[in-house]
């Protein structure tokens, strides 16, 4: 069975840092790209950082330089390690593969993990 559990959110003032991380398991494997969302209320998912299997990595303007994605294949966890945090930057994170999973054509997604960055 799938699973993506995500760790390592919290509240932190602007300009802390935070890493968090995502333990997959199941038929998504270190042959997967991986990626990170985030989520604010009545807003869509979006993209921050992804990973290739290969290492090779992407990253929006807006978190580019503040935002470093890794992976341990060895474990099958995937980080985001987050310096320089905007009050922007709070929201509900995800991991994902990407594009993201499905299960039975159905969307997966784990619970997720609150970042909340204060001014």
């Amino acid at each position: 069975q799938e699973q993506l559990v995500e760790s390592g959110g919290g509240l932190v003032q602007a300009g802390g840092s935070l890493r968090l991380s995502c333990a997959a398991s199941g038929s998504i494997s270190s042959l997967n790209s991986m990626g990170w969302y985030r989520q604010t209320p009545g807003k869509m998912r979006v993209l921050v950082a992804s990973i290739t299997s290969e290492g090779r990595t992407n990253y929006p303007d807006s978190v580019t330089g503040r935002f470093t994605i890794s992976r341990d294949s060895a474990v099958n966890t995937v980080y985001l390690q987050m310096y320089g945090l905007k009050p922007e930057d709070t929201a509900i994170y995800y991991c994902n593969t990407v594009p993201s999973f499905t299960v039975n054509g159905k969307p997966y997604w784990g619970q997720g993990t609150q970042v909340t960055v204060s001014s």
